[in-house]
């Protein structure tokens, strides 16, 4: 955890009714999705760093399809930096932003050459100096590949349910992380987002929320809408 999101942490206040509600939440979450994990697949904290930047804006679906091919062709960081531009935009086309996602990819694996002998680094403040990595990319990568609970991963699925649930009222990425961080024990953390996600998915779908099948909708703020 940055030193700078510490201090933002600190001047939070949370109320004991804030991580009771909370508590609930988890227990319930816990109830209904007890096996979640990472969907994107992945043998390496390298694999697990280069999958998560392509699902920026991409399904992990999608993802998984393309990354077999794309680890076969480039199996470690230095592979990574010496590609060409043009094959790993060709690898990766059907996710999306390929450009950058390639620049990105390709960006971080010399950085991670060259500043951490050929290793993925293992603290926050390292891994957001990656090229395309930002605090959610990191905290995927240090909770899923090396199980540290530095903060809570938020993406649109985490964003949006925890705004449904009244753990969070903000709107930004940092902010809604700093309120769940506030309010969900260190040892939720990592699986907490992973649980909401299968949520997302299974029940509490964005565009036909199945309220009557959800088992927090009588603690849930905006159920049946």
């Amino acid at each position: 955890m940055t030193k700078s999101f510490s201090r933002q942490i600190k001047k939070k206040r949370t109320s004991p009714r804030q991580r009771e509600f909370a508590a609930q939440v988890l227990r319930r979450l816990a109830l209904a999705y007890p096996a979640a994990d990472c969907a994107l697949h992945f043998a390496s904290p390298l694999e697990l760093l280069i999958a998560t930047i392509l699902s920026a804006q991409c399904t992990d679906e999608r993802v998984n399809q393309v990354t077999p091919a794309l680890f076969r062709r480039f199996p470690t960081a230095a592979d990574f930096a010496d590609a060409e531009q043009e094959e790993v935009e060709t690898l990766i086309h059907s996710t999306g932003f390929f450009r950058n996602k390639a620049k990105h990819i390709r960006g971080a694996c010399a950085q991670i050459v060259t500043e951490f002998d050929g290793e993925v680094p293992q603290t926050l403040p390292e891994l957001v100096t990656l090229s395309g990595v930002a605090r959610k990319t990191a905290n995927v990568v240090l909770g899923v590949a090396f199980g540290k609970a530095e903060g809570v991963v938020v993406d649109t699925h985490v964003k949006r349910i925890s705004r449904l649930l009244g753990l969070t009222r903000q709107a930004t990425p940092d902010k809604v992380e700093i309120d769940l961080v506030s309010r969900l024990p260190r040892g939720e953390w990592i699986v907490f987002p992973h649980r909401i996600i299968a949520h997302g998915r299974a029940v509490c779908i964005a565009r036909r929320p199945r309220c009557g099948e959800c088992n927090m909708n009588d603690i849930c703020p905006s159920a049946f809408p």
